[in-house]
């Protein structure tokens, strides 16, 4: 995780009109993360938090492109990026994170939000992602075209099904 500190927000001191900051991911953010799925991309983020009611509102938005492999090919695609996200915090005794809030230590105030950006990029990629039709790697593209139907004679085993369906 990346250590040097240009992603850490200290809740405790922001001033009442709320903080902004933005940032650069590339690769070194996600090499610094030590992730599988995602090692390459150029995106800029920025993040907007707010004091709502004793609790902090951290308004995420991420635009760019990741390299991730093609689900077909496996070859490098590029995937662009363009998504928001709203994460709430608040202070309190020890780091918690229950899934719908952050419980950040009182004591320190700190939150480090790198995770919470990768996080924020990788729910963002599609289930399913291939290159665009014809841009895989050629032998990939030859499979896909050999499997193609090619005005396949009909199955005749299905006509006494169908004969039996006609007759009511």
């Amino acid at each position: 995780m990346d250590t040097s500190g240009r992603f850490k927000i200290n809740l405790r001191d922001l001033p009442d009109a709320g903080e902004s900051r933005s940032w650069h991911l590339d690769d070194d953010f996600f090499c610094g993360l030590d992730e599988q799925e995602i090692k390459h991309g150029s995106l800029d983020a920025t993040l907007r938090v707010n004091r709502k009611s004793g609790a902090y509102e951290l308004l995420f938005r991420v635009k760019g492109d990741i390299s991730i492999p093609c689900d077909r090919c496996l070859e490098p695609m590029t995937q662009p990026i363009d998504t928001e996200a709203v994460i709430k915090a608040r202070l309190g005794d020890q780091f918690e994170d229950d899934g719908d809030i952050i419980t950040v230590p009182a004591e320190t105030g700190d939150i480090d939000v790198a995770w919470n950006l990768y996080e924020i990029i990788a729910l963002a990629i599609p289930i399913y992602h291939v290159h665009p039709d014809g841009e895989c790697r050629d032998d990939i593209n030859d499979l896909f075209r050999a499997d193609a139907p090619q005005d396949a004679p009909a199955d005749t085993r299905w006509d006494a099904l169908k004969a039996l369906l006609d007759k009511s």
